[in-house]
């Protein structure tokens, strides 16, 4: 069981955000197996900034995290998994991959929260509260006052990015140049 093409992924980058697979990647059940076809787009996983200072969007858990792009995007829209079996493997992969403890529990609750974002991704929602109760608890002290630091600290930057911009601007207006003034482009998703 597990990944039977091991946990490295082979991508070729795409855009500035999205990466595609150079070669397939193969996971393997209990009863199942899983097959993420080589040409499939990934952003790995869809980690808000404020919180890429605890999970960025790569690491042990990369293979997981495209099986799980592939499980929500092709086979929960089919019916073939369901929601809450789409994020229980990515958290099984996760553990085989030696993602620690927390880390993959935090990441699990993170994709359960992101499940009521769509009415086709909410079934079996409440069967997980429980667990997806005792996880947020854990979580909330160890997430909340930094996340809530890095989102002020890119408020300020993106202020002082237009700020700036607009400086160089006004001095190209007085002091024509060739060289290109890039427009800031602040943005708090992945």
């Amino acid at each position: 069981m597990g990944f039977v093409t091991g946990p490295h992924v082979l991508v070729r980058q795409f855009d500035e955000k999205t990466w595609t697979l150079e070669e397939p990647v193969v996971y393997r059940g209990r009863t199942d197996e899983f097959v993420v076809p080589e040409g499939t787009r990934t952003d790995f996983a869809s980690v808000p900034r404020v919180f890429a200072w605890l999970v960025p969007p790569y690491g042990l858990f990369t293979a997981a995290a495209v099986l799980h792009d592939h499980l929500w995007r092709v086979l929960v829209p089919a019916g073939v998994v369901t929601p809450v079996d789409a994020d229980g493997l990515f958290r099984r992969a996760m553990r085989e991959l030696g993602v620690p403890f927390l880390i993959r529990w935090f990441m699990w609750g993170a994709v359960r929260w992101a499940a009521l974002a769509g009415p086709g991704r909410r079934r079996g929602w409440l069967g997980e509260l429980p667990r997806l109760a005792l996880v947020t608890l854990a979580a909330l002290p160890v997430v909340t006052v930094p996340a809530v630091a890095i989102a002020l600290g890119f408020a300020v930057f993106a202020v002082l990015e237009q700020v700036a911009y607009l400086l160089l601007l006004l001095v190209r207006t007085v002091r024509p140049s060739d060289k290109q003034i890039n427009r800031p482009r602040p943005d708090l998703r992945t």
